[in-house]
C-alpha cells in the first residue's frame, strides 16, 4: 500500500536539494488563510509567543526591500501575506512560500550585495540584489528535515514601482529562516507509519508552521503524502494511493471527533484496512498534540465502520542497569535488583565487562568483554558469537537478534539469532571507513550508526529492511543526520524520535538529535565515559570515570549513586 517507487525517487532527490532553488509548483500542504481562533480540540502550539515581521518601509531601496522581505519569512499568518507586500503585484500571485525553507546560521551570516546601492538608486529603475546564505539545514516542500550545511546564493531581481517604491519581481520560491528562530516559527510533527509487520508504528517527523492548524496539515501530509524516502523501506501506509481528503479541513467536534471525509474509493475498502487506517491516523493526530477521543472517516457524509487495530506500545520505563559490586541488575535506592536468568550469569564471567545490553522482556543480553569477544545470553546458557577481532559493542532489537560489526569493517555487519549463526546484512554504511557505535530503534525498523565518512564523523540512520520471518537482510540507504565535531563514546536513543550522542573524551558533551529535526548540545558531567538512554530524554543517565552515575536534574546533571564498574542498555534505548 507504498506510494510508487517513481514517487519515492523524486522526493529522494527533493532531499539533497540545499538552497531555495524549488520549483515553483511544489508546495508544503500547508497553503491557504488562517482562521481566527483555534477549532475546539486544536493544540495552541503556542502561537501566541510567535515572532512577527513588519512590512515594507516607504522609501527603502533594493537591498533594504530584500532584506525585509527575507526577515518576513517569520511571519506566516495569511500564508506570509507580510512577505508579499515585498512583491511585486504578479508575483505576488504566482510566488510559493510554501516550497521549502532555508534553514542559515544566522540573520547577520547573510552577506546581501547589491548592484546598485541603495544611496545611489535616485536615476535607476531596476536592480539585482543577491544574498550569500550560509546553510544549517533545510525544509522540503513535504516538510522533510535535512541536514544542509555549505554556502547557497539567492538571486532576486526588483523594479521600481508606479508611486515609485521599490518591489522584488524575481524570487524564488520558499522562505529564510535563521536557525535560533525555526523551532519557534515551525514545530514537529511525527507522521504515524506502520512496519513492515503491521504490529507497530514508526515515526516520520515532518516540520510545518506551528500557527496552522494540526489537525488538517498533518491528516493532509499522512494520507496525500508517503514515508520519507530513507525510511520507506520499512515501514507500510495504510492510506491507499487513490484515497484522498474530500474537503480541505478537518473539523473536530465539541464531543472531540475529528471528521475525517474522504473521497468515494474509501467505500469499498475491507474492514481490516479501514481499521488500520483509523489506528494510524489517531495515532499522528494524538503524536502531534491534538486533542481527539477518536477520528470518524465518512464518504458522502455516510459514516464507514473503522475499527481499531492493536499495536504495541513502548515498553514502560524499566529503570537503569548497572554492574555495582560484581553484581548486576536494576538500581534501586543504591541495591541491585537482579534480573531472572540474566544477572547470575553475568556474575559468573570472570573477565572484565565491556558492555552489556538487556532485551525489553528481560528474556536475553548481549554482552562484551574487555578483549572484544561477544556472547548472548539467555537462560538455556550462553554463546559466544562467532564474530571476528574489534568488534564494537552490540545491540539487540525487539526480534532477538543481537548486531554488531567491527570498527574497522562496517559492511560487514552480522546479526545472530536464537540459532547463533552469523547472517550478513546487505548494504551496511558502504561509504563509511569506520564505525564506532550503532543503536537498533524500539521498533526495529531503524539503526542509528556513527560512522566516518570522507574524514568526517556523521550520526546517521538507516531504514532495517525484513524478509517475511523479521530476519534482518539489509540496510537501506542512510540519512544524515548530524556532523559531529568529536570521538562518540555513547550512542542512545531517548524515546522514539530522538538520539543522544556522548561526544569528545577531553571535553564530554551530549548531543541530542531529533531524527529528521534539529539537535541540541549540553555539557556532560566531567570526566563522563558511557550513557545510556531511556524512553525519553530526561531518563538519560551518564557514568563518570570515578563509578559515579548522574541523572538528570532539571537542565543540570546530579550523582544519583557512586561505586558503578558499568553502565548497560536496555534495548531500543
Amino acid at each position: 500500500m507504498r506510494r510508487s517507487r517513481t514517487s519515492r525517487m523524486l522526493r529522494g532527490v527533493a532531499l539533497v536539494v540545499a538552497a531555495l532553488l524549488l520549483p515553483a509548483c511544489a508546495g508544503l500542504p500547508m497553503a491557504g488563510d488562517v482562521a481566527a481562533g483555534l477549532p475546539l480540540g486544536e493544540s495552541p502550539q503556542d502561537v501566541d509567543i510567535l515572532p512577527v515581521a513588519s512590512g515594507p518601509i516607504s522609501g527603502a531601496g533594493p537591498q533594504k526591500i530584500v532584506e525585509g522581505f527575507l526577515e518576513a519569512g517569520i511571519t506566516t499568518a495569511d500564508n506570509w501575506e507580510t512577505a508579499r507586500k515585498f512583491l511585486a503585484e504578479p508575483l505576488q500571485q504566482t510566488w510559493r512560500p510554501s516550497a521549502g525553507v532555508s534553514i542559515d546560521v544566522a540573520t547577520d551570516s547573510r552577506t546581501i550585495t547589491a548592484s546598485v546601492p541603495d544611496d545611489e538608486v535616485e536615476d535607476v529603475n531596476s536592480a539585482e540584489v543577491q544574498v550569500l546564505l550560509d546553510l544549517v539545514a533545510s525544509v522540503d516542500e513535504f516538510g522533510e528535515y535535512s541536514e544542509a550545511v555549505g554556502a547557497s546564493p539567492v538571486r532576486f531581481a526588483l523594479e521600481r514601482q508606479e508611486d515609485g517604491e521599490w518591489r522584488i519581481t524575481e524570487a524564488p520560491d520558499g522562505i529564510v529562516i535563521d536557525d535560533p528562530r525555526f523551532t519557534k516559527v515551525f514545530d514537529g510533527y511525527p507522521l504515524q507509519y506502520f512496519d513492515a509487520s503491521w504490529s507497530r508504528l514508526v515515526p516520520d517527523m515532518r516540520w510545518f508552521p506551528r500557527r496552522l492548524s494540526p489537525a488538517t496539515t498533518v491528516t493532509k501530509a499522512l494520507i496525500s503524502g508517503a514515508p520519507s524516502a530513507w525510511l520507506d523501506p520499512a515501514v507500510q501506509n495504510a492510506f491507499p494511493a487513490d484515497v484522498q481528503l474530500a474537503q480541505e479541513a478537518v473539523p473536530i467536534t465539541s464531543a472531540q471527533v475529528a471528521e475525517v471525509a474522504l473521497t468515494r474509493s474509501a467505500s469499498g475498502l475491507d474492514g481490516r484496512t479501514l481499521s488500520r487506517m483509523r489506528t494510524q491516523l489517531q495515532a499522528t493526530l494524538k503524536a502531534a498534540g491534538v486533542s481527539v477521543s477518536e477520528v470518524r472517516f465518512t464518504v458522502d457524509d455516510r459514516a464507514l465502520d473503522a475499527g481499531v487495530v492493536d499495536v504495541a506500545e513502548p515498553a514502560a520505563e524499566a529503570g537503569t542497569l548497572v554492574v555495582k559490586d560484581g553484581a548486576f541488575g536494576r538500581i534501586v535506592g543504591g541495591e541491585i535488583s537482579p534480573i531472572s536468568g540474566i544477572s547470575d550469569q553475568i556474575a559468573e564471567i570472570a573477565e572484565p565487562l565491556a558492555a552489556i545490553e538487556v532485551a525489553a522482556d528481560d528474556s536475553r543480553a548481549a554482552v562484551q568483554l574487555a578483549d572484544g569477544r561477544a556472547f548472548l545470553l539467555r537462560e538455556t546458557g550462553r554463546d559466544e558469537l562467532a564474530a571476528g577481532p574489534g568488534l564494537i559493542a552490540p545491540s539487540l532489537d525487539r526480534y532477538g537478534y543481537v548486531w554488531t560489526v567491527p570498527g574497522t569493517d562496517p559492511t560487514a555487519l552480522r546479526v545472530w539469532g536464537d540459532d547463533v549463526a552469523p547472517l550478513p546484512v546487505k548494504n551496511a554504511w558502504p561509504s563509511a571507513s569506520s564505525i564506532s557505535d550503532l543503536r537498533v530503534a524500539a521498533d526495529g525498523a531503524r539503526i542509528a550508526a556513527v560512522i566516518m565518512v570522507g574524514g568526517q564523523r556523521w550520526l546517521v540512520v538507516a531504514a532495517v529492511v525484513r524478509d517475511s520471518d523479521g530476519v534482518p537482510t539489509a540496510l537501506d540507504e542512510i540519512k544524515q543526520l548530524r556532523l559531529l565535531d568529536g570521538a562518540a563514546t555513547g550512542l542512545s536513543w531517548l524515546g522514539p524520535d530522538r538520539l543522544g550522542v556522548l561526544v569528545d573524551p577531553m571535553n564530554p558533551r551530549i548531543v541530542t538529535q531529533i531524527v529528521s529535526g534539529p539537535g541540541l548540545v549540553e555539557a556532560a558531567p566531567g570526566e563522563a565515559v558511557s550513557f545510556a538512554g531511556a524512553r525519553a530524554p530526561a531518563g538519560a543517565r551518564v557514568l563518570g570515570s570515578g563509578g559515579q552515575l548522574f541523572a538528570h536534574a532539571g537542565s543540570a546533571w546530579r550523582e544519583v549513586a557512586t561505586g558503578v564498574t558499568l553502565l548497560a542498555t536496555r534495548a531500543g534505548e
